[in-house]
């Protein structure tokens, strides 16, 4: 078997190993970059890019069949599935084409092609023919589609988003388990490009929401055009023949019903890919789930003796954000940590932001109302603005006006704290908002900024309006909540 030495040996080419690549490479040339699969990034070959191009077509069809509402008369809508799926498939090699021309800046001999599994906890076994001895090393492999055992009733009519992207015809109809991100964007898609879709969800979530007013208003939405029930019960799922056949209770009415899809779509969630790795040999300490225990602003493992780790770990392998700016961010940190090593430093951490590119979109922004109110201790420290976007000017011209906003902000300072988004174009918005809490901006400042009319953006200021109506700023409630204190 050859054997090797490296500084920093990173396994993983995907967003997070590729920025961690590139940071490491600032402290030493003695970076090796190793993957197991197929390259190219999840986001773009199954991820975030064919996902949009997939929504991209779905949302013309619906403007086009919506164009009457404006009084624009069209003809018939044809969905042509083998130009979609072509379209997307020429798209989406081209995004990966841009990748993979970008690693070809990484010298042959650093770009290692195999299984990486530890052997002790500087040792790197790497396919059948490589012991890699290396200073550092970053876990950045990735995460994978898991789905509990009763799908696997469906046989080879069980799906993942990756096998979508990979169609070269549209189905007739699909059951998308999961209404979460990727079930929601991929099942309002197909539903827009004429497939058949129901959505089936188990414990009443939907997308990133966590607000029971966004959630029902969102519900209640999606449900005027596809159905989706957050919390479904399925009685059985069955193959027959070349479908699946799946028996539940319609929401709507309580009614047994019995229906035949072409596919099965788990969208369910997804598992950390470090399962294979032989962690057991690396001296980590790992949590229940078999993922090590981290610091996030440093991206370094803990040991089992709970001291510092040599290695660091990034992406979707950590289960915090599945999100590629952030997998990039954790890359960057994680490998400037690992090449300074021992030294270390704590990285930025922007910002949680999180949107959904259904229609409405969702967006959430901060760290959600329930944890700001741990934070921020017993006292009801958070004040909560509103507004919709049914009657605002900007949506109605649109004929999108539909929407749902929450603002938090700290009563007392008065700062901008987050909120939770549904509504028409809110990646934008979405972002104003993100930028606003990067710069802890007020509540007040944030309104003196300007707001050009007619836009979606005053629908933004109506919520700001709204939440500054209801803090309570100033001395007063400081000394409330020291009197009271936390728990009271």
């Amino acid at each position: 078997m050859e054997a090797r030495e490296v500084d920093v040996a990173i396994i993983g080419a995907g967003s997070a190993g590729l920025s961690a690549w590139h940071a490491a490479r600032k402290h030493s040339e003695s970076v090796v970059l190793i993957e197991g699969g197929p390259l190219g990034t999840t986001c773009a070959r199954v991820g975030c890019m064919p996902s949009k191009l997939l929504i991209a077509a779905a949302d013309a069809a619906h403007h086009a069949r919506d164009a009457g509402g404006f009084g624009v008369r069209t003809g018939p809508i044809e969905v042509d599935g083998r130009a979609v799926m072509a379209r997307l498939k020429q798209e989406r090699d081209g995004f990966v084409g841009h990748v993979l021309e970008s690693m070809k800046r990484i010298d042959a001999a650093d770009r290692i092609a195999g299984h990486a599994r530890f052997e002790a906890p500087h040792t790197l076994i790497v396919g059948e023919s490589l012991r890699l001895q290396a200073r550092t090393i970053v876990i950045a492999t990735g995460s994978r589609t898991s789905w509990p055992e009763l799908f696997e009733a469906a046989g080879d009519r069980l799906i993942v988003n990756d096998d979508v992207f990979e169609w070269d015809e549209l189905p007739e109809s699909v059951a998308v388990f999961g209404p979460g991100i990727i079930g929601l964007e991929l099942g309002q898609a197909l539903h827009r490009l004429g497939v058949r879709v129901r959505i089936f969800g188990k414990r009443g979530s939907l997308g990133p929401f966590q607000e029971p007013a966004l959630r029902d208003y969102a519900d209640r939405t999606f449900n005027e055009e596809f159905y989706v029930d957050p919390q479904a019960k399925v009685e059985t799922i069955e193959r027959d023949g070349e479908q699946v056949i799946i028996t539940f209770l319609e929401r709507h009415t309580g009614k047994r019903l019995t229906e035949r899809f072409d596919y099965l779509l788990a969208a369910t969630g997804r598992r950390p890919n470090v399962d294979r790795l032989g962690l057991e040999n690396a001296g980590l300490a790992l949590n229940e789930d078999g993922v090590p225990f981290y610091n996030r602003f440093t991206m370094q493992c803990r040991n089992e003796n709970e001291s510092g780790s040599h290695v660091f770990i990034a992406g979707d392998a950590n289960q915090e954000l599945p999100l590629l700016h952030e997998a990039t961010t954790q890359g960057r940190i994680a490998g400037d940590n690992a090449g300074r090593y021992p030294e270390r430093r704590a990285g930025l951490r922007n910002t949680p932001l999180s949107i959904v590119f259904t229609d409405p979109q969702m967006a959430t922004i901060g760290q959600g109302r329930a944890v700001l109110e741990q934070r921020l201790g017993g006292c009801d420290r958070i004040a909560v603005g509103e507004a919709t976007f049914d009657n605002q000017g900007r949506a109605r011209v649109l004929r999108q006006n539909r929407g749902l906003m929450r603002l938090y902000a700290e009563h007392g300072s008065g700062l901008f704290l987050g909120g939770e988004l549904f509504g028409p174009r809110m990646e934008h918005i979405a972002h104003l908002l993100a930028w606003a809490l990067e710069q802890r901006a007020g509540v007040s400042q944030m309104l003196d900024m300007p707001f050009y009319h007619p836009v979606l953006e005053e629908g933004l200021r109506s919520a700001l309006r709204d939440l500054s109506a209801n803090l309570q700023q100033g001395p007063a409630i400081v000394e409330r909540c020291m009197e009271h204190g936390p728990g009271d």
